[in-house]
């Protein structure tokens, strides 16, 4: 594989490890980030490898969006903002589809965009200190990609309860939800994904793909029509009054006063 600025690979034994490499912030998701990862899960699916492992660099799995990307888009066109959202769906997508098992081995906080990609794969290991959530309605977002993805793995009331909320919710609970297949100790995180991949290895390539694709052939056709509407919902709120003082407030350090609360005369 090709060198990455964000991303790193390691194979071994037929297995991919993928690595978040923006430690110092979070492994959050700036757009350089999101377009190495699709570029990676492309090069391991032409690949020979049988497994993928999906972790992080440093104390965090992943932040979410990058806030200082997103404190940006008010100078960008719908345009921008639209092939933005067109990017993260791309990627989700990607994970979703994509015909090998992957295993997230979930090493700290999983938040917003970094929750799906947690909880995506077919496995996802995390260690019992990790939290998860998605916080966007925090900073006036919507999480209207991760929606379709979150309902097909717990259900509207979960999706609604975790979606409304924003609220953080620790490694147990994510586990009783059916959002976490098992909980691993730190030292044990890595060590623990090998042996499952090791595990699936031993498996027929041939059955494990077929299985893999009748799953995801069954919502494939209402995913995409979902994902298009998200898409659009996505680039129309980063011109929302509310986000960009979300965003704005978050870096501050602050509260927001949300500009929809006011009384209009």
């Amino acid at each position: 594989m090709p060198e990455f600025r964000h991303i790193l690979t390691r194979s071994a034994s037929g297995v991919t490890t993928i690595i978040l490499n923006r430690p110092d912030k979070r492994n959050a998701l700036c757009p350089l980030l999101i377009d190495e990862l699709t570029q990676a899960f492309d090069q391991c699916e032409a690949s020979d490898c049988g497994v993928v492992i999906l972790t992080g660099a440093g104390p965090a799995f992943c932040a979410g969006l990058d806030m200082d990307h997103l404190a940006t888009m008010k100078a960008h066109t719908p345009e921008d903002a639209r092939h933005d959202a067109e990017r993260m769906t791309k990627v989700l997508r990607t994970l979703y589809d994509f015909p090998k098992p992957v295993i997230a081995a979930v090493n700290g906080h999983a938040i917003a965009g970094g929750m799906s990609l947690a909880t995506i794969p077919d496995f996802t290991l995390a260690v019992r200190e990790a939290k998860f959530g998605f916080t966007e309605v925090k900073v006036g977002f919507v999480p209207a990609i991760a929606a379709s993805f979150l309902l097909r793995k717990v259900g509207e009331g979960r999706t609604r309860e975790l979606l409304l909320s924003g609220k953080l919710i620790k490694a147990q609970e994510a586990l009783e939800m059916g959002l976490v297949t098992q909980l691993v100790n730190a030292e044990e995180l890595m060590g623990t994904a090998q042996a499952l991949a090791q595990c699936l290895m031993m498996n027929s390539p041939q059955a494990m793909q077929a299985v893999k694709r009748l799953l995801v052939a069954h919502s494939s056709h209402r995913l995409d029509e979902e994902l298009r509407e998200a898409v659009e919902l996505n680039a129309e709120q980063r011109s929302a009054e509310d986000f960009r003082e979300g965003v704005q407030a978050f870096l501050e350090h602050r509260r927001p006063d949300w500009p929809s609360m006011k009384v209009k005369v």
